[in-house]
């Protein structure tokens, strides 16, 4: 059967800047290429990274007109005739291995590598699973690949109330660590509470550094997970024990802060600027981390947490839903019609 063009929704920009420059046109979808699918998308995760892209502070510089996102859920609509692994009709989600130069999952029928999909435990939801592999995948390989995480090590991060630290919490405890998670308001505590993280500081209220120490009785954290850096760096690593391991993996504060080098020195901190290239690009590593979450997903130890839901048109104020870091849980957008 012939495969034609077909025009869809999908979002382009077409100048970095903010949310408004983002746009919901009528795009051509081709007939997938040999290693290609066409997917007919349920759901899209939104990601911070999306926002740095379309700011222009990414490390790549969109190419315009420009795709966005990383991560998606949907049902295989066809496949180029090289792909094997997978058929029309089988139920898929994302894996960020590919650039938006070449491809994106804003849209409601899009073009991805066939290498970049994968079948997803049955236990989710569209949304879930459109909201599983960037955050999973970090909290693994910053906490499996990289730190080595031991039972009852102590592990404090922030942002934890977003995707990305419930994916953290859960790792953390599927580990047999000890989360000491940090929050920016007391209203986000709850949330936190509710995956059964027993020890929750509230910036705006409490001494990072000081209650870090009450908890662990004095040592402080074997492993820091930092998204958001600035003034707060100094904090986590007053915070930090001997010999700590501290990955920086986000910039959710863009204005720099002092740089602590006494207590980097004197306690021997090991820092780590960290993203997913490494784990993505390592066939190995990757596919040890497929199967760490898959397994997590199967025994309901590993479980997205779904935020704010918004329809593929409403992608500017989704934007700025995320940009005002508000939110619990991952931002979802939902293709109309769905």
């Amino acid at each position: 059967m012939e495969i034609k063009t077909r025009q869809k929704k999908g979002v382009r920009f077409h100048q970095a800047g903010g949310p408004e420059v983002l746009k919901v046109e009528h795009v051509d979808v081709p007939a997938p290429g040999p290693q290609e699918v066409r997917l007919q998308v349920k759901a899209i995760g939104l990601n911070r990274i999306d926002s740095f892209f379309r700011s222009g502070y990414f490390s790549e510089q969109p190419i315009f007109p420009s795709l966005l996102g990383f991560e998606a859920s949907g049902v295989i609509e066809s496949v180029g005739d090289q792909v094997k692994d997978f058929a029309p009709g089988d139920v898929v989600s994302v894996i960020a291995k590919f650039s938006n130069h070449d491809y994106g999952t804003y849209g409601d029928l899009i073009i991805l590598p066939a290498a970049s999909l994968e079948k997803h435990p049955s236990n989710l939801t569209f949304e879930e699973a459109a909201a599983l592999w960037v955050s999973y995948l970090a909290a693994y390989g910053m906490l499996v690949d990289s730190a080595n995480l031991k039972p009852g090590q102590y592990v404090l991060y922030n942002a934890a109330s977003s995707n990305t630290g419930h994916a953290i919490t859960q790792t953390i405890k599927l580990l047999g660590g000890i989360p000491i998670a940090l929050t920016s308001t007391p209203s986000k505590k709850r949330a936190i509470s509710d995956l059964g993280v027993q020890h929750i500081i509230v910036t705006t209220e409490q001494h990072i550094s000081e209650e870090v120490l009450k908890i662990t009785n004095g040592k402080g954290a074997d492993v820091i997970l930092d998204a958001v850096g600035g003034k707060q760096f100094e904090l986590l690593i007053n915070a930090a024990a001997n010999y700590a391991k501290v990955f920086a993996y986000g910039a959710l504060d863009l204005e720099p802060g002092p740089w602590p080098m006494l207590g980097v020195v004197l306690k021997k901190i090991s820092i780590t600027g960290y993203d997913m290239t490494d784990t993505l690009m390592d066939a190995k590593k990757i596919n040890a981390a497929i199967a760490f979450v898959k397994t997590g997903v199967q025994h309901e130890k590993l479980k997205p947490v779904i935020g704010p839901k918004f329809s593929l048109t409403e992608v500017v104020e989704a934007h700025r839903t995320l940009e005002r870091n508000q939110h619990i849980g991952k931002i979802v957008l939902i293709p109309e019609g769905v």
